[in-house]
């Protein structure tokens, strides 16, 4: 087989990167930034691999290629947390959490008792939720460290500059937008906190009818809180007002966050396409793997297979853009 060149060393370069290597072909890989970093929407990612509550927004065809998500991490060496996903509303948005469960599958409704069993912390916060056993969450920095450090024992190093040749593979996300007109930025926020006061052990989504957050703990008193879905065509500072609402779901979630640390607040746009689902389109000598959506590290794993089966075997993928008009 002729040289396969990759741009981009996101989450979706990297992935399909993995599934070529997996095949044995040894992909070039450019990306001009040298490597995975906060130059990149997939650094600044959630890393939740929740698929029964994407449900509550996405196709089923997210549900059902999101299922094994978790397994492909954890095959790649990357350390998954099994604790389930906690849903949980403040008690004026009780209507919220009622249509979140008709929405969704697979969850099973918790009262103030349960939650305290799953949480003690959260003693006395919520009358009820609903809880998601089955799903998990990974440290989004850290996964993508380790597929390129797998990559490199395997001689695929990350290239800063180049011409591509062979059939290249356009995995550059937004950057994208110069070759794919129909491609858009939705943006995400998102906050690092440092509360050792709180030990979560387990991501919890708090549902508000304007804008639901979530705060995924990362170790070590650490925890993430991300929000937002605005539609937007670039990339911009965190405004105010989102991080005011994002502090402000961290202390209804447990007080002691008033006096966590600010690590880090950053912003990012995500690609997607017009019915936010991923595609695959060929041009020429030019697969675009692209449109992750807020979807990154639950939908990378089956874009990378579908995309790694087409170069290898032909095989259609399930996701070929022409078959989506």
């Amino acid at each position: 087989m002729s040289q396969i060149t990759i741009l981009g060393a996101g989450v979706m370069g990297l992935s399909i990167a993995t599934e070529l290597a997996s095949r044995g072909i040894r992909p070039r890989i450019i990306d001009p930034a040298g490597g995975p970093g906060a130059h990149g929407c997939s650094w600044r990612a959630g890393g939740m691999l929740a698929p029964w509550c994407e449900a509550e927004s996405a196709e089923p065809v997210v549900v059902r290629h999101g299922l094994d998500a978790a397994d492909w991490w954890q095959a790649q060496g990357v350390e998954v947390t099994h604790r389930g996903t906690l849903v949980l509303a403040p008690s004026r948005d009780r209507a919220e959490l009622d249509r979140f469960a008709r929405m969704t599958e697979s969850h099973r409704s918790v009262s103030a008792e349960d939650i305290v069993t799953l949480e003690p912390e959260l003693q006395g916060r919520f009358a009820r939720g609903l809880f998601f056993d089955t799903e998990s969450h990974l440290n989004p920095r850290e996964a993508l460290g380790q597929l390129r450090d797998r990559l490199a024992q395997q001689g695929i190093d990350i290239e800063t500059d180049g011409t591509p040749n062979g059939l290249t593979v356009d995995a550059r996300g937004l950057s994208a937008r110069d070759q794919l007109s129909d491609l858009r930025g939705v943006r995400g926020e998102m906050l690092v906190l440092r509360c050792p006061e709180v030990t979560l052990t387990r991501t919890v989504r708090m549902l508000h009818p304007r804008i639901p957050l979530y705060i995924v703990p990362r170790g070590e008193g650490v925890y993430m809180v991300g929000a937002t879905m605005l539609e937007t065509g670039g990339k911009h500072n965190v405004t105010a007002r989102s991080a005011v609402e994002m502090l402000s779901a961290a202390y209804a979630l447990h007080p002691a966050f008033a006096e966590a640390e600010v690590l880090e607040l950053g912003a990012d746009a995500r690609p997607a396409f017009p019915d936010n689902l991923p595609r695959l389109r060929r041009r020429g000598n030019t697969l675009y793997a692209n449109g992750l959506y807020r979807h990154g590290y639950l939908l990378a794993p089956a874009v990378a297979r579908m995309a790694a089966d087409y170069i290898t075997t032909g095989q259609r993928p399930e996701f070929m853009d022409e078959d989506h008009p």
